[in-house]
């Protein structure tokens, strides 16, 4: 680390009123994984993930077939049921390792409002991303369960509003890749041959995993419309805004800097951009509130920041001090931010970008104005 940076690091510790025997515990709590660096090659927003092309097909066969039926008909995972044990049974592993489908393209289980959800490709700094809007939060759950759970009924926390599926397996996928294989060799495969081209598929994940987002309609961080002020219908849509923008910035995170986190850095960052997507401006009142710290120093019990204090967990004194600094980075920012328009995807995405170049001290520290304004200075064009 750049010594002199290490230097204005400790210092924004001490102004939150770090203790000396938490500093280190801290700094390295803190340090930030993300490299601007690596995107210095590279053009915003990046390119669609290769899943993208089947993901839009799906797209326009849900619009006659409806979306649940057509994925279903597709993602073998959705075609068995939510129960125990129904990974360990014979026909599941035989669909989700070797792509042997079940008869029929009936779905495993029913949705309870199936016309309610919704598919949209949405386009974020990291391309394109399928995003899944359940209907409803029994239908979340399911959809959780079947694409993250391997069909077992784990628990899925009443916290919890958005799942990043990465890396399903898509037997439809590799079923495309065998059928162009074998039309570049004029004929079908046998058993032999198919094993042999399958050995070579399987090092090559982007050609068969799919990286999509579910999310539910529930209001973000449990925050009831009547503390905000808002209609409940209202804010449960301004919440799936929210929730969306919120997991495309991990996914942009994970794709850009090959790291997603749960960290107090990445929440201020993705809530940032949330914010900003429903409302246009960052409102670091309603930050703090989703953290559970609208009335610092006192927490609320319950509130987010809990969440993200590592494994083990930082020591109370640590904790304590990054309270003051996740307070002073929200207000820095809307200070910083206010003058801005951030009802645009590139101003926001601009901001986002020059966000991952700092530390969590950094953005609470004095000279956090100073610094974003460096960062957004040479962040990279978006095209």
């Amino acid at each position: 680390m750049d010594t002199n940076r290490a230097a204005v690091r400790r210092e924004a510790l001490r102004e939150c009123g770090a203790p000396p025997g938490a500093l280190d515990e801290l700094l390295a709590y803190t340090e930030s994984p993300f490299d601007p660096a690596r995107l210095d090659s590279i053009s915003l927003p990046l390119a669609d993930e290769p899943h993208l092309d089947a993901w839009a097909e799906y797209e326009r066969e849900a619009r006659d077939r409806g979306i649940f039926p057509t994925l279903a008909r597709r993602l073998v995972q959705l075609r068995f049921p939510i129960e125990e044990g129904i990974s360990q049974t014979d026909a599941y592993r035989a669909a989700t390792r070797r792509g042997v489908f079940p008869p029929g393209e009936e779905a495993g289980f029913a949705l309870d409002s199936p016309e309610r959800l919704e598919l949209v490709l949405h386009p974020t700094l990291a391309g394109h991303v399928p995003v899944l809007t359940a209907g409803s939060r029994p239908d979340f759950v399911r959809l959780v369960r079947a694409c993250s759970s391997r069909n077992e009924p784990e628990r899925v926390p009443d916290s919890m509003g958005a799942c990043i599926v990465n890396g399903l397996n898509n037997w439809d996928r590799v079923a495309r890749y065998r059928q162009r294989l074998e039309a570049d060799r004029g004929g079908p495969f046998d058993e032999a041959a198919w094993s042999e081209a399958f050995r070579g598929l399987v090092p090559q994940k982007p050609l068969y995993q799919d990286r999509f987002i579910i999310l539910s309609r529930e209001p973000y961080s449990a925050v009831p419309a009547s503390a905000i002020g808002r209609d409940d219908a209202e804010w449960r849509a301004l919440s799936v805004v929210i929730r969306r923008e919120h997991e495309c910035t991990h996914y942009f995170t994970l794709r850009a800097f090959g790291v997603m986190r749960n960290n107090l850095l990445d929440e201020l960052i993705a809530d940032f951009a949330g914010l900003a997507g429903a409302f246009g401006r960052y409102d670091a009142g309603l930050a703090l509130r989703f953290l559970g710290l609208e009335d610092f120093p006192r927490y609320r019990a319950g509130g987010r920041f809990e969440n993200y204090l590592g494994t083990p967990p930082l020591s109370a004194a640590a904790a304590d001090t990054l309270k003051a600094v996740v307070v002073r980075a929200a207000r820095n920012l809307e200070a910083f931010t206010a003058p801005m328009d951030l009802s645009t995807a590139s101003a926001s995405a601009r901001l986002v970008v020059a966000l991952a170049g700092l530390t969590l001290e950094e953005l609470a520290g004095s000279d956090a104005s100073a610094l974003l304004r460096d960062r957004l200075l040479s962040a990279p064009g978006l095209a």
